[in-house]
C-alpha cells in the first residue's frame, strides 16, 4: 500500500533519514540547505531516542556526526559549498578510520561565499576528490523529491554496508521544490551495527586516522600500508554494480546521448524528447551515482552512440570524467551554464543540434 504525500525536498529527505534510521543530526545553518537542520530538529524531538544538535561550525557538526556513529547511531549532517570545503579533513578521517555517515550538501553557486539562494553543480569534483589521500567516497545525486528521499535511504544502506561516509549531492532547485512522492510501505529501520565493540560500553576500543592494522594500532610497516590502502579501495571497487545507479531514456535506438544528474536531467529529458520530434536520435542517461563513476556504463554507451553532450551546471567537472572514460570512443562536447539559473531544454536543444 503506497502513501502519497506533497513535499519539499528538504522534508523528503529527512523522512528517508527517519525511515532510514537516523537518531542523531548535528548541523550548522547555511543556505541553502537549512531547511534539512529545520526538519530534523522537528522530527528528532518526537523520536524517542532521537538527538540533534546545533554546532558552532561544519566542522564540529562532521566531527559530532562522527563520534555519533562511532557509539552505534545512525547520523547525519547537512550543508553547503563553503561548509563542504571545511569538511574535507574530517571526510577524510571517516574514510580512514571507516566511520559511515551521511552528508547532504546541497550546492549553490561559487565559488567563495558566490550565489547562496541559486542553484549550481559546481561541488562534483570538490566532493570527489576535496578529502586528502586516497579517498573513495560514493556520491549520489537526487533529481527529483522522490528521488531525495529514495537516495537518502540508499546513502545510509551503503554507508553501513561499505563503512563509509557517503555524500549526497543534491542542488538547491531539489531541496526546495515541492512535488509529490510515493512512498511505499517501508520495512521498520533495522538499527544494525557493523562493527563491534561500540565506544563506551566498557571495552578498550583503538580508533585512529593513522594507517593502521587490523588490530587498529597505528604501523608504518610498508607492507600492512598497502594492505590498509589497497582495502580502502577494493571494498568498493569490488561491489560497483551494487553501487552504480543510472536511468536511461530512449537509448535503445539513439545516435547520440545526453549524460546528466540532478535538476539538469529534467530539462535534458525534455530536451531529448522535442529533439526526437524534429528527427533527431537522441536520448538521455541519467547518473544517480557520480561515484564510483560508472565507467563501464559509459564506455557501452560511447559504443553506441558517436555523440555524447554532457549537461551541468558548472565550467566543465563530470565532463572531464566522461572524456577520461569514453577515450576515442565517441566524441565529448559540454553544454555548461552556470550562472544561477537552470539550465533551459531550448539551450539543450540547440547544444544537441550542434549550437551553442
Amino acid at each position: 500500500m503506497e502513501s502519497v504525500f506533497f513535499l519539499q525536498g528538504a522534508e523528503a529527505c529527512v523522512l528517508g533519514a527517519l525511515r532510514a534510521g537516523m537518531t542523531f543530526f548535528a548541523g550548522y545553518p547555511i543556505t541553502p540547505s537549512t531547511e534539512i537542520a529545520e526538519n530534523a530538529s522537528a522530527r528528532l524531538k518526537e523520536l524517542p531516542g532521537g538527538h540533534f544538535i546545533q554546532m558552532e561550525d561544519e566542522i564540529a557538526s562532521l566531527a559530532a556526526v562522527l563520534g555519533a556513529s562511532l557509539v552505534g547511531a545512525h547520523a547525519m549532517t547537512a550543508t553547503s559549498g563553503p561548509g563542504l570545503s571545511l569538511m574535507q579533513e574530517l571526510i577524510s578521517y571517516g574514510c580512514a578510520a571507516e566511520i559511515p555517515c551521511v552528508i547532504i550538501n546541497v550546492m549553490r553557486g561559487g565559488p567563495s561565499t558566490g550565489l547562496p539562494t541559486l542553484p549550481s553543480q559546481s561541488d562534483v569534483l570538490a566532493a570527489a576528490y576535496g578529502a586528502h589521500g586516497d579517498t573513495f567516497p560514493i556520491i549520489l545525486c537526487p533529481a527529483s523529491v522522490q528521488e531525495m528521499h529514495d537516495l537518502t535511504i540508499r546513502a545510509f544502506e551503503l554507508a553501513h554496508r561499505f563503512r563509509t561516509p557517503v555524500i549526497l549531492l543534491c542542488d538547491e532547485c531539489v531541496a526546495h521544490l515541492r512535488e509529490k512522492i510515493r512512498l511505499p510501505k517501508y520495512p521498520a529501520a533495522q538499527q544494525q551495527t557493523f562493527f563491534q565493540p561500540l565506544l563506551g560500553i566498557g571495552k578498550r576500543v583503538s580508533i585512529t586516522g593513522l594507517i593502521h592494522g587490523e588490530d587498529g594500532f597505528p604501523t608504518i610497516h610498508p607492507d600492512t600500508v598497502q594492505t590498509f590502502q589497497e582495502r580502502l579501495k577494493t571494498k568498493i571497487t569490488s561491489f560497483l554494480s551494487d553501487i552504480e545507479q543510472t536511468e536511461s531514456f530512449f537509448l535503445e535506438d539513439a545516435e547520440c546521448a545526453v549524460i546528466a544528474y540532478g535538476i539538469t536531467t529534467r530539462s535534458a529529458l525534455h530536451a531529448v524528447k522535442m529533439a526526437r520530434q524534429q528527427g533527431l536520435r537522441a536520448g538521455l542517461l541519467q547518473l544517480k551515482t557520480l561515484f564510483p563513476f560508472p565507467k563501464q556504463t559509459l564506455s557501452r554507451l560511447a559504443q553506441q552512440c558517436k555523440r555524447l553532450l554532457v549537461a551541468e551546471m558548472n565550467m566543465g567537472q563530470l565532463v572531464l570524467e566522461v572524456e577520461r572514460c569514453v577515450k576515442a570512443d565517441a566524441t565529448v562536447t559540454a553544454c555548461l551554464q552556470a550562472n544561477g539559473e537552470i539550465m533551459t531544454p531550448a539551450h539543450l536543444l540547440r547544444a544537441l543540434k550542434g549550437g551553442v
